[in-house]
């Protein structure tokens, strides 16, 4: 399992979001030029996020982006999974339950399924407010 740019730039953008929340919608061109991110590859990842229930989004003069929720309320694992899908290691344990015809006799089943569970757990353990607090202490709090 790889996650793509589009995963970790999720994870940023709702980093940049929630560190620059005002109360007001902020502009897709701002956290672009702040993360240095395509305004083209973010407005491919805005809909995903935006779809998920993750940010609002407004048109207009003073449109832009906000979270949705407050940074406790999303996990990086939620976040990944909007843009990345499953993030099971192998293709058989995507479907729930798993529909593998060798199930019964695979050997490596349970190591897949124990990776599986131990990835989950990782990432369903960090919030977004985690991953903020993380960066304001490595960086400072106006450096994203």
């Amino acid at each position: 399992m790889k996650i793509s740019t589009k995963g970790r730039y999720a994870l940023r953008i709702m980093i940049d979001l929630a560190e620059n929340a005002n109360g007001e919608y902020i502009r897709l061109k701002d956290i672009s030029a702040r993360q240095g991110i395509t305004l083209k590859y973010m407005e491919q990842i805005m809909p995903m996020l935006t779809k998920a229930g993750y940010v609002r989004s407004y048109r207009g003069n003073n449109g832009g982006y906000m979270l949705a929720k407050e940074p406790e309320e999303y996990t990086a694992g939620d976040i990944i999974r909007t843009t990345e899908g499953s993030l099971a290691p192998i293709a058989c344990l995507d479907d729930v339950p798993n529909r593998c015809e060798r199930q019964d006799q695979c050997s490596t089943l349970e190591f897949w399924e124990g990776l599986k569970k131990v990835i989950d757990q990782y990432v369903d353990s960090v919030t977004l407010a985690d991953l903020v607090n993380n960066h304001e202490e490595k960086c400072g709090k106006l450096n994203l």
